[in-house]
């Protein structure tokens, strides 16, 4: 791969296959690299009239202007930051592709750098066509993805061993945290995807057999394998979570239940005796309070009794190890 400097922060690649990448970084839509470009490419003069509208969008059209030969244009949002602690602003690059060119704007510098690394120089210079090249600078964008995904599934075996150990009401606030991290990844992937699709649509069988359309595809199916493996986790963790807090709000009221019939018979003693009567029985003789407190006992453990014979009062008292799920 053949570098040849252009203005500061403008690279033009020429490859082995015979195609060149251009790949530029620009603030400015009115630079003369970028009118010499318009010049030289009759489609890219209608793309950048679109691209200037694009900051902060995903966005990809394919168009066959001479009904045979595809153009490929769009933007792709991506983050190269893999941790909630990182700054997380995502990165945003735009791209046209037609049969002799590929080209990028205001790629990140660390995926520059990561592209003129000896092996990807290899694999560029190897591509026959501009597609072929864009397919190992997307496959390696996704190289983020899978740094992303390794410290998500870190933070979610944390949420798991937790919820195993004790399963407490902040765990849902995690659970959540990570369902909207996933979602996050999720949406950033979707432009990804979509190229795929519209690889399909504008080369249709040209691309089939080409190994780094292969790649980025088999990729891109990992990445889809571990998107659901994660949403399905996560479903089953909140299942996990509301099974759990149904049982303990069960198990609550059957003990409030329980507790409200075995002082019953406390609450109706206190209720006679305690009424305003002149003649109430055996409260005159000083062995009444101590006949009205024993028959108060046998009744509250006579009833406790005829209940735990009936089997209704379970397991509530037993105590039970910190090291239980529920």
């Amino acid at each position: 791969m053949e570098a040849l400097n252009r203005e500061k922060g403008q690279l033009e690649h020429k490859m082995d296959g015979g195609w060149t990448w251009y790949d530029l970084q620009t603030e400015n839509w009115d630079e003369p690299v970028i009118k010499e470009l318009e010049d030289r490419f009759p489609e890219f003069s209608e793309w950048l009239g679109v691209a200037t509208t694009l900051k902060g969008k995903n966005h990809l059209s394919v168009r066959m202007p001479d009904g045979i030969n595809p153009v490929m244009l769009g933007t792709i949002m991506y983050t190269i930051a893999s941790d909630l602690d990182e700054d997380r602003e995502n990165e945003q690059f735009y791209f046209y592709i037609d049969t002799d060119a590929l080209i990028t704007f205001n790629l990140d510098d660390e995926t520059r750098e990561m592209m003129r690394e000896p092996d990807r120089v290899s694999m560029l210079n190897q591509c026959q066509q501009p597609i072929e090249g864009m397919f190992v600078l997307t496959r390696a964008i996704l190289y983020y993805f899978h740094a992303g995904m390794d410290q998500f599934e870190t933070r979610l075996r944390e949420v798991e061993s937790a919820m195993r150990k004790h399963n407490e009401r902040h765990l849902l606030d995690r659970i959540l945290t990570s369902r909207f991290e996933l979602l996050y990844w999720n949406n950033l992937f979707i432009p990804f995807q979509e190229l795929i699709a519209g690889s399909k649509e504008g080369y249709l069988d040209q691309i089939k057999d080409s190994r780094y359309y292969q790649q980025l595809l088999h990729r891109v199916e990992r990445m889809e394998t571990l998107f659901r493996h994660y949403h399905r986790e996560i479903d089953t963790l909140i299942s996990i979570d509301d099974a759990v807090h149904g049982f303990r709000g069960n198990e609550i009221m059957k003990t409030l239940t329980i507790f409200t019939v075995i002082v019953t018979p406390l609450t109706v003693v206190g209720a006679i005796w305690g009424m305003n009567f002149e003649l109430l029985p055996i409260t005159k003789p000083g062995w009444g309070f101590t006949v009205v407190m024993l028959l108060t006992i046998l009744l509250t453990g006579g009833l406790y009794f005829w209940m735990y014979r009936k089997g209704w009062t379970g397991d509530l008292l037993k105590v039970r190890s910190k090291d239980k799920n529920i």
